[in-house]
């Protein structure tokens, strides 16, 4: 298939890595050159990763970097895709945006699906003049190795999308499960009130960072506690998910914590910024816990 990704960023690589991987040709846009380079040479090494853990060869390598190609323009990135998936910051005038582009400059017959995390399809879906052809494919993070893809459908999404959407999601490898468009989807209507709350429960000086996502890795097998999580996630994104349920479901419990709101405007986004809950300065092999909260 031709597939075309806007947004070389972690999803949009991941995203452009994984549909690379499988022999699809894929065009990855972004504004940026430097973004673009930094996309292709994180695809690089996470292809590298996967060459040094024998989960492909030198040559499947090769022929995944060789179904990549870059461009700084939506309109000539699209112009002969089948399937374009959106990727870029989770903004939705700038979602809006990118939608009306690639409605304009996209085959009649393609598909348009966004990665967004939590920005309804179908206020997405309402700026094209595609409608039924407009679908979520929320790809979790890092995208080379989660399974799931969470299938969205939108107020007008037809069921052939669908269909066909699930059959593309297999065909790369992942898990397609598909769910209905209401804020927060399934995913981070579940989620993100969970990792609220554990913010929640450090304002209020119940336990400290290493002791909350302690209990919930021992207690509940999570892999990661949600703090950890939070901060790999982006703060700034779990503000603005947390904005999105708050708005779309009128009800007090998804109100964002006001540590993570003070937490935001301060700059500490977690892992991006080099701070949240814990200090990501010296990179990401150990935890420890940010001075502000010792």
């Amino acid at each position: 298939m031709n597939i075309a990704v806007i947004g070389a960023g972690t999803m949009g690589n991941g995203i452009a890595h994984v549909f690379a991987q499988y022999g699809n040709k894929v065009n990855l846009i972004d504004v940026s050159e430097e973004a673009l380079k930094k996309g292709v040479a994180n695809i690089t090494k996470n292809l590298d990763r996967q060459l040094k853990k024998e989960k492909i060869t030198q040559a499947q390598k090769e022929a995944a970097l060789a179904n990549i190609t870059t461009l700084t323009s939506i309109a000539e990135g699209v112009k002969l895709a089948e399937l374009v998936v959106e990727a870029a910051t989770e903004n939705e005038a700038v979602k809006l945006k990118i939608f009306e582009e690639m409605d304009e400059a996209a085959p009649q017959s393609a598909i348009l699906a966004s990665n967004t995390s939590s920005i309804s399809i179908t206020k997405i879906a309402s700026v094209t003049k595609r409608p039924e052809q407009v679908i979520g494919m929320h790809f979790m993070n890092p995208v080379p190795v989660m399974k799931l893809v969470e299938v969205i459908n939108g107020y007008l999404t037809s069921k052939a999308t669908t269909k066909k959407i699930i059959e593309i999601s297999e065909s790369i490898g992942k898990v397609p499960v598909a769910a209905n468009d209401y804020p927060g989807f399934v995913a981070n209507r579940i989620l993100m009130p969970m990792i609220n709350e554990a913010i929640y429960t450090l304002y209020h000086g119940v336990a400290g960072v290493q002791e909350i996502d302690t209990i919930m890795k021992l207690g509940m097998a999570h892999p990661m506690g949600p703090l950890q999580l939070a901060d790999f996630i982006g703060l700034d994104v779990c503000l603005s998910i947390m904005k999105v349920l708050h708005n779309g479901l009128g009800e007090d419990k998804y109100a964002p914590c006001p540590l993570l709101q003070n937490m935001v405007t301060a700059g500490r986004k977690g892992v991006k910024s080099g701070a949240g809950f814990y200090d990501w300065s010296h990179g990401t092999k150990d935890l420890v816990v940010a001075e502000q909260f010792k």
